[in-house]
């Protein structure tokens, strides 16, 4: 059994007038993930997943993997047995995948600052993370514009508060207004006193991955981050079928150190991958199983997860688009091929091209998420916020993304089948022609029976009017005002809080500020 991380120490203060705000404003519902009673849709047959197998390893043996700038990688691939000419890697038929089946593991817990918001990563089990990566944030007061610190802080104070957001995420958005060789110890500490959530480091760098993973130590204990997965970083390749020096090396830190790389190509169908959906998910297993397997032989048994990425582009414009259906299909079989190789799955959430908050954005990602729960993810990440094809986070997207992660709580539990769901009893006291709104089985099952979203309006036309008339879009708006209002940080133990604080200041007295 893994250690226990011990439960967090109240901070010193006033603790009469945090006892007084606390009892006006609870904590956050504990949500630790969700396990899924559903079975994920099985689109491919196993002749079709043997084609794709067999393409993956064509691939891999007859083009190859480029490593640039990394020659640690390039040894390890050279110790292993890989074909290495130049910073060119050849791998025979069933190399990696013997690497993979031999080390890595199935499932694993990734423990939180707080213990009860730990989540188990695999198997049957689900779990939700805001989007990653936007340089810009909007929100209907202020409009589009660079994300800040500010922005940061308030993102994950929102997926903190919400009880279907499992976990906080990695860059929620940029803060451009700390110099881009400094924000991530900004970002990493507000993940760690913002909220108690896991979370993800920084990626960037391979530096900054080790920066990353020296706060975790700090805030859980070096033994204990020796032992657990405490942190993950989610690793893009340079898809075609690239790794460079940064993204490797910085999978390999997180490895070394026994976190968890998530292992994502970025295929544009058109642009960074081909335009057959085949061929797509060909390249994505080859270019998966290169970093999983690369992370095993950086640190055997260290945890890894099977990223999967795919979508389309306008073939006239170039621009990607999102909520399609071949991206939808693509998923189904990367999820199995997933499941085969025996590696947790992440997939990507809440998709958009859409511009702001509405119809478009709404529908195009309940299709994107939707199929991320039907073919069986376990890590969903960009699960809410996602706006303009990745390169914004929306104040109010979040808010709708994540009242819609509500009612998927609800749907992957399946359905019960227990001697209260088949209702016998409600049946003889009402009998026919009567209702049920009064019986003692509604009664007893009122406040758990249904799903009720916090955003949607149920009431007659006349009361919404004489309400203020609101769109979903306002009252998300008035919600996460009133979440930052009222949400206080989770405690932190001083002497944690002062060590973190030391490290981030000793770190960027020795750096420069660089800012592109």
């Amino acid at each position: 059994m893994p250690d226990t991380v011990p439960s967090p120490k109240p901070k010193r203060g006033d603790r009469s007038s945090r006892r007084k705000h606390a009892a006006k404003t609870p904590a956050p519902a504990v949500i630790a993930g969700i396990e899924r009673r559903i079975p994920p849709y099985v689109l491919m047959g196993e002749e079709g997943l043997d084609l794709i197998e067999r393409h993956t390893d064509r691939i891999l043996k007859e083009i190859g993997i480029e490593f640039r700038g990394d020659d640690d990688a390039l040894a390890l691939w050279r110790d292993a047995g890989a074909s290495v000419d130049g910073n060119r890697v050849r791998f025979d038929e069933g190399h990696l995948k013997s690497i993979i089946a031999a080390n890595s593991p199935k499932t694993f817990t990734q423990h939180a600052r707080n213990p009860e918001r730990s989540v188990v990563i695999g198997g049957n089990n689900v779990v939700f993370a805001p989007a990653y990566g936007a340089p810009f944030v909007h929100d209907m007061d202020n409009g589009r514009r660079y994300g800040t610190l500010k922005d940061f802080q308030n993102l994950i104070t929102l997926a903190y508060a919400s009880p279907w957001l499992h976990h906080s995420g990695g860059t929620v958005c940029e803060p451009v207004d700390i110099p881009v060789n400094k924000r991530h110890l900004d970002m990493v500490y507000a993940h760690l006193t913002c909220g108690d959530k896991p979370f993800m480091g920084s990626v960037t760098m391979p530096e900054r991955a080790e920066d990353s993973i020296d706060l975790a130590r700090i805030a859980f204990g070096k033994d204990f981050v020796e032992k657990n997965c405490v942190i993950m970083g989610n690793i893009n390749m340079n898809s075609p079928l690239v790794y460079d020096g940064a993204m490797s090396g910085s999978l390999r830190a997180y490895a070394r150190a026994n976190q968890c790389p998530v292992v994502v190509p970025f295929i544009l169908g058109g642009a960074t991958g081909p335009v057959t959906m085949a061929g797509m998910i060909a390249q994505s297993m080859a270019e998966v199983m290169v970093g999983v397997a690369l992370g095993q032989l950086e640190r055997p048994g260290s945890p890894a997860v099977f990223g999967n990425f795919l979508t389309t582009v306008d073939l006239k414009t170039g621009s990607p688009t999102f909520g399609t259906p071949e991206p939808t299909l693509g998923s189904y079989v990367a999820a199995q091929l997933a499941r085969r190789i025996g590696l947790p799955l992440r997939c990507s959430g809440a998709f958009s091209s859409s511009k702001l908050p509405d119809a478009q954005a709404m529908q195009e990602s309940v299709n994107s998420m939707n199929t991320a729960i039907l073919c069986g993810a376990n890590f969903v990440l960009h699960a809410a916020g996602w706006l303009e094809a990745a390169l914004t986070i929306g104040y109010e997207k979040l808010m709708l993304d994540a009242d819609y992660l509500g009612a998927l709580h609800t749907f992957v539990k399946g359905l019960p089948m227990d001697d209260n769901a088949l209702a016998m009893d409600a049946f003889t006291e009402v009998g026919p022609g009567n209702h049920f709104f009064g019986c003692r089985h509604t009664l007893a099952n009122y406040e758990t029976a249904f799903h009720r979203s916090d955003l949607a309006d149920t009431q007659a036309y006349e009361n919404w009017l004489d309400a203020g008339a609101t769109d979903a879009a306002a009252r998300a708006n008035a919600a996460w005002k009133k979440v930052l209002r009222e949400t206080e940080p989770p405690p932190l133990d001083p002497g944690i809080d002062d060590g973190l604080k030391d490290y981030i200041a000793r770190k960027k007295e020795t750096l420069p500020d660089i800012w592109h």
